[in-house]
């Protein structure tokens, strides 16, 4: 039987769609103002990054498409001290998980700052046993040695817990690394043969895949 719950943030509990335009304007300007000296081997290099970026951690994204450092730095610069103080909400099927009798915890790869004010904006911050922000500006941990830890701090086996996330090579990948159960939540159908124990576009669906256990 499970006793926890583990989520990711971006696109798992809200998506990141919904604040993208206000979140990511300067951003996008300075990828727009350098998008002559970014990836020249690769004309929609500006348009990827872009994308990515509504999906995954600036760090990654950077070293895939290899920023130079001066692009590098001024968009950390901005990252390390934003925050989002506009409205935010939750997908809607997510009330229904913040119910469950579980143990819940969140585990979100960002910048600390900004990680945090959506937590705050969301009003989830009350949801979660811990949660923790696995930070690659200032920290080597991943969260593969994120859920390692919450097992040897709260006395968990792999098979405890459930990790529901969007991202087969993000937390669904470190989770079956472990032996850990997992959820992929696939909104838009964007993922096909991508290992993971469970999926589903219906973040609800999590409830009954709780209920087999």
């Amino acid at each position: 039987m499970k006793k926890a719950v583990i989520f990711d943030l971006d696109n798992t509990i809200y998506p990141v769609n919904s604040i993208a335009g206000n979140l990511f304007n300067g951003l996008f300007a300075v990828l727009d103002q350098n998008a002559h000296s970014i990836n020249q081997t690769d004309n929609d290099a500006v348009s990827k990054i872009k994308e990515e970026m509504t999906r995954r951690p600036f760090q990654y994204i950077a070293d895939k498409y290899g920023l130079d450092e001066d692009i590098r730095n001024e968009m950390t610069g901005v990252l390390r001290n934003m925050t989002y103080n506009e409205p935010m909400r939750p997908f809607d099927d997510y009330h229904h998980l913040r119910k469950i009798s579980f143990d819940k915890y969140l585990v979100t790869t960002g910048y600390l700052k900004l990680q945090y004010s959506k937590v705050r904006q969301l009003g989830i911050e009350n949801d979660f046993t811990e949660i923790v922000v696995v930070d690659p500006d200032v920290s080597n941990k991943t969260k593969k040695d994120v859920f390692a830890g919450i097992m040897e701090k709260y006395g968990y086996t792999p098979q405890d817990l459930l990790i529901i996330g969007d991202d087969p090579d993000s937390e669904i990948k470190a989770a079956l690394s472990l032996g850990i159960d997992t959820f992929l939540f696939d909104p838009t159908g964007r993922y096909h043969g991508e290992a993971s124990t469970h999926r589903s576009n219906n973040l609800k669906d999590a409830l009954n895949v709780l209920s087999l256990f």
